[in-house]
């Protein structure tokens, strides 16, 4: 796919025409609501013939008595406000009395003061190694981590197993707010689909939305990296480690592979389910695999995602992974990155000027020790990013709201400057912005007329978020994330008063599970 012409003015021609949502940035949000609590959290349904005797729009759900923090272009926060739904999307937002004098609702759902938030997208996560957590020492850097812990235990996992660790993260990922995650499988053996079917059957039957991102490697690491990751492989001589060719594929091969899974896969579950493809790494990846990536990206009117600069041993040529990436035409507005950590300004305003966005993971990165990514630089360069929480073996738990809090602490005191990452921003970074960074900020990230309905409910009356003039700040800077009490998606109620609705499952069994599951692939992979 090589350009012609000016390459990178007709490569941003190309992609522009795609776009991607700007998130803009408006005045502060309304004081908090003296509202009095009217009780415990609840959905009333009515009879047919007395919402319709009523003579407001019909809709299939009201959310009213909400503290609504809209995330639309103005950033508006409504005192005491209602959210009306109908066929999965968003009818009306605004002051409770006025949505409800204009739309009657089959169901009802007091937020009873709660804030109403748009449903927190998450632009980066691994979901199979949830089942390795706490399981191995803690002085490890990205390779130690990734070659003497990860891929041992991923790869000695079976079916039943990464089903398993995906029930075990959506119930996490529910409970803490999120109905959009992209998931990075970096380990896929294309053999066989029954790992990746295992796991897509429980993103569908967890009810919330789902990006699989289908691992790409069509080339063998150089003999000098091999080399250090022997070296590094000495540490764990009784970890079963994977010859370090396992997943390589021939480029035709894996891409085929991808390409059927789109096919098969994306816009399953009723359009929640989606598929891309995703080279792993730079140094795994040939020029024609990231070229035939992004083609098959823009074929399927998709995305496609790539680690990048995460560690600094990944940063050892004198051409850097974005100018690489630039010359391979992988960036543009179709290509989200995660990490760049290891970047510079200069590549910084390649992402900015071919709008390629980026997934930071910051309490990742802070657990490995891979250094600050250049976050404020993007920010102010007019990059998008979205706040992912990967591996949830690093993070240590799947929780946009507790990640933005460290991460906007994290960056000023990183820079020394408390304006750094304002809290409105940190908030837009796992909503509307990360929203746009996975390309779909024009019908998620807000709460607007139009868009999907999904939002959560994030219960407020507790002694660490009181008193809360600012929802937004109290969001940011005193959540802990099992304040959400209520989560809606594409409509449909997935959580309510803390339990799970969605897909029938005993979150005590799934945890007994987990926790004997977890033991026995220690034990099969040696770590001990």
């Amino acid at each position: 796919m090589p350009a012609t012409g000016n390459g990178l003015e007709t490569t941003l021609a190309r992609r522009y025409r795609w776009g991607r949502t700007a998130c803009g940035y408006g005045d502060r949000w309304a004081a908090r609501s003296g509202q009095a609590a009217t009780g415990d959290r609840h959905v009333v349904a009515r009879p047919v013939s007395d919402t319709a005797s009523r003579g407001g729009t019909m809709t299939d759900l009201l959310v009213r008595n909400g503290r609504v923090v809209t995330q639309d272009p103005d950033r508006r926060v409504i005192a005491d406000g209602a959210v009306a739904v109908a066929d999965g999307e968003i009818l009306a937002v605004g002051p409770t009395d006025d949505v409800t004098a204009d739309h009657d609702a089959d169901r009802v759902l007091d937020a009873d003061g709660g804030a109403v938030i748009p449903g927190l997208v998450n632009p980066h996560t691994h979901v199979s190694d949830i089942l390795l957590r706490g399981s191995f020492a803690e002085d490890r850097d990205l390779l130690d981590w990734l070659y003497n812990v990860k891929r041992p235990g991923a790869l000695a996992m079976e079916p039943a197993e990464h089903e398993l660790a995906a029930t075990l993260y959506c119930i996490e990922a529910i409970q803490s707010g999120v109905t959009t995650f992209v998931e990075n499988d970096t380990e896929v053996l294309w053999d066989d689909w029954a790992e990746i079917e295992a796991k897509l059957d429980v993103y569908e039957r967890s009810g919330v939305r789902n990006v699989y991102g289908a691992g790409i490697v069509d080339r063998g690491a150089d003999d000098e990296f091999q080399r250090l990751i022997r070296d590094i492989q000495a540490r764990e001589d009784g970890v079963d480690h994977p010859p370090l060719g396992t997943f390589v594929e021939e480029t035709d091969d894996v891409l085929a592979e991808v390409d059927s899974l789109i096919e098969t896969y994306h816009g399953t579950a009723e359009g929640r389910q989606s598929i891309w493809p995703a080279p792993v790494v730079v140094e795994t990846t040939t020029n024609e695999g990231f070229r035939r990536a992004y083609e098959l990206a823009e074929k399927h009117d998709v995305m496609t995602t790539a680690h990048v600069a995460e560690a600094e041993a990944q940063e050892s040529r004198d051409i850097s992974s974005i100018e690489y990436l630039r010359n391979v035409d992988y960036l543009g507005e179709r290509a989200l990155l995660g990490h760049c950590v290891q970047i510079d300004q200069g590549d910084v305003r390649l992402l900015a000027e071919t709008g390629t966005a980026v997934a930071h993971n910051y309490r990742a990165n802070m657990r490995l020790a891979a250094g600050y990514a250049p976050v404020v630089g993007m920010l102010d360069t007019g990059v998008t990013v979205g706040l992912g929480t990967d591996n949830s073996i690093l993070s240590d738990t799947v929780n946009p709201l507790g990640d933005a809090r460290a991460m906007a602490g994290g960056h000023r005191g990183h820079h020394r400057d408390p304006s750094v990452v304002p809290t409105q921003r940190a908030f837009d970074m796992i909503t509307v912005e990360a929203a746009g960074a996975i390309g779909r900020g024009d019908d998620l990230g807000s709460l607007e007329a139009g868009k999907e309905a999904d939002l959560a409910i994030v219960d407020m009356d507790h002694p660490h978020l009181t008193p809360s003039p600012d929802p937004v700040f109290s969001l940011v800077h005193n959540a802990q994330g099992f304040e959400v009490d209520t989560v809606v998606c594409a409509g449909e109620i997935v959580m309510q008063d803390r339990e799970i609705e969605s897909f029938d499952v005993d979150v005590d069994d799934v945890l007994d599970r987990a926790s004997e599951t977890a033991a026995e692939i220690v034990e099969r992979t040696g770590y001990e």
